[in-house]
């Protein structure tokens, strides 16, 4: 199976891992609207950068669903300078293509902020598939493909040379790794 993809100069890559420990530029926190920590990969994130991460999302008052906003890493040691914080959608709030729409959206808007930074290198979750009960087999192909067509559409001209997708269990590795096989 598939753990590399290679559009233009950047390398899609996967990952079982923890993704505070990326080792890239920037990590994606799968954010809620308050941005105000949680479970899972955002309790993660804010434990690692420790308290100074509520400052630094509080003067942005939220963020709304499928949008995403960029702060400092908080204590995150280097090379992470960044926290990408991405709101996917809950799954049973929206319909499946709202939910698709929003998900997608998510994960533009993080690369968007990636390049706006000037990054090289940036991680991301697989958002939304945890508490908020997006399929990840719904989800691995829809944002494997997003990235792949955003990647594409940039011609070459991108600031990325790695988007680093880090995994947390075995299931959801191979699910990904499937999708990534079937770009």
């Amino acid at each position: 199976m598939a753990d590399e993809y290679v559009v233009g100069k950047t390398k899609l890559k996967i990952e079982r891992s923890d993704i505070v420990k990326a080792g890239t530029e920037a990590i994606v926190n799968a954010a809620n609207s308050a941005l105000a920590g949680g479970g899972g990969v955002d309790g993660a994130i804010h434990t690692a950068a420790g308290r100074e991460l509520y400052e630094l999302t509080r003067p942005f008052g939220g963020c709304p669903t499928g949008s995403a906003v960029i702060t400092a890493s908080g204590r995150i040691p280097l090379p992470t300078r960044y926290i990408i914080h991405a709101v996917g959608p809950i799954y049973d709030e929206y319909s499946a293509g709202e939910s698709e729409r929003l998900l997608a959206s998510a994960y533009l808007k993080s690369l968007e902020l990636a390049e706006e930074n000037q990054l090289k290198s940036v991680a991301f979750p697989s958002i939304s598939t945890g508490v908020y009960g997006y399929p990840i087999q719904r989800a691995a192909p829809l944002v494997l493909r997003t990235v792949k067509e955003y990647l594409e559409k940039k011609g070459g001209n991108t600031t990325l040379e790695l988007v680093l997708f880090v995994l947390y269990g075995e299931r959801d590795l191979e699910i990904y790794r499937n999708a990534l096989a079937k770009l």
